[in-house]
């Protein structure tokens, strides 16, 4: 197996030189801006993971993991749209670096791209991969408006807040490594049973983003404190404590959710000490563990040789344990 900080050089440098055209440079040069602003490359990663567990060359499976990169790029680009987000990785994000029009097209050049690079897929199985590429394309559109219409709803219940983070997220960290296991020659039973592995996995780390959003240390995890809670996210913790606190509580709570002056340290004190007196902490880390045991049970069940499912455990267990 390669080393994932091998795996990453390889993206690297596929994106470094992916196929653009030149002209018109105002539609490509922010397509080849934003892809240059790096990230975790975690989504590629996992279509050469998924790969290489069964024995696939990475060679069969670089130009679609580049697409599945380009087109978890290209929602990140709309969404600071939607959001009228000024940065994205510490840069101006595109729509404040030329303009909204240009953003807009320049995404979905990005997508088109990304379906090409889909399709250079080997031909024994290059329609199963753009059907699990596709279907789990939509569902991330569909978490998305999810996590608009929550914004504007006072009450989410638990089941329909994790309904919404499975597709905004995890599914296509699950889509990524069934992707890989489809290339790497994998049945169609185990390539379903990673992708479970990895929509599991991903429902997990969302959680462990919202507990990391309260409780982690801002140096190791390279993010300011409460967040979620100054912008009135309805994460797990804030939901958990909503339907677990007395009349009074949720009155206070919900005050400083509606409250349109506030020093922000104080609403994030606040906030925090009523989910510490409600143990909402606790429930969310178990939460967070029962889909982690999920995901690794479904990986436990794919037939391949024992060894090679290594990275994958690691690198699943890293993720729990993070702090940035």
């Amino acid at each position: 197996m390669i080393a994932q900080h091998e795996l990453q050089r390889l993206i690297n440098d596929k994106i470094a030189r992916l196929p653009l055209n030149a002209q018109p440079h105002e539609l490509y040069e922010p397509v080849r801006y934003f892809m240059s602003l790096g990230g975790k490359r975690m989504r590629p990663m996992l279509v050469l993971m998924g790969c290489e567990l069964f024995g696939g060359s990475i060679e069969d499976a670089i130009d679609s993991a580049i697409g599945v990169e380009l087109f978890h790029n290209f929602t990140l680009l709309h969404d600071d749209i939607m959001d009228n987000s000024p940065l994205r990785r510490a840069h101006p994000t595109v729509h404040e670096k030329w303009n909204v029009n240009v953003a807009i097209l320049s995404g979905d050049a990005m997508f088109v791209r990304a379906c090409e690079m889909m399709m250079n897929a080997r031909k024994d199985v290059v329609q199963q991969v753009m059907a699990v590429f596709l279907a789990n394309a939509l569902k991330v559109c569909e978490g998305q408006q999810f996590d608009m219409n929550y914004e504007q709803q006072a009450n989410i219940n638990l089941q329909s807040y994790i309904r919404m983070i499975e597709l905004k997220t995890a599914v296509l960290l699950g889509a990524s490594l069934e992707i890989g296991a489809l290339l790497g020659g994998a049945k169609e039973s185990d390539a379903k049973l990673l992708y479970e592995f990895g929509r599991n996995i991903g429902i997990a780390f969302q959680l462990q983003d919202d507990i990391l959003d309260v409780y982690g240390d801002e140096q190791k995890f390279g993010k300011q404190k409460g967040r979620d809670i100054v912008a009135n996210k309805k994460t797990f913790l804030m939901i958990k404590a909503l339907e677990m606190a007395n009349s009074y509580t949720q009155e206070e709570l919900r005050n400083w959710m509606q409250a349109t002056r506030f020093v922000e340290k104080e609403k994030v004190k606040a906030v925090t000490a009523i989910y510490d007196f409600l143990g909402v902490r606790a429930l969310a880390q178990k939460e967070m563990m029962n889909y982690f045991e999920k995901g690794m049970q479904a990986l436990e069940q794919i037939q391949t040789v024992a060894h090679r499912k290594k990275d994958l455990v690691e690198l699943a267990e890293s993720l729990m344990v993070r702090e940035n």
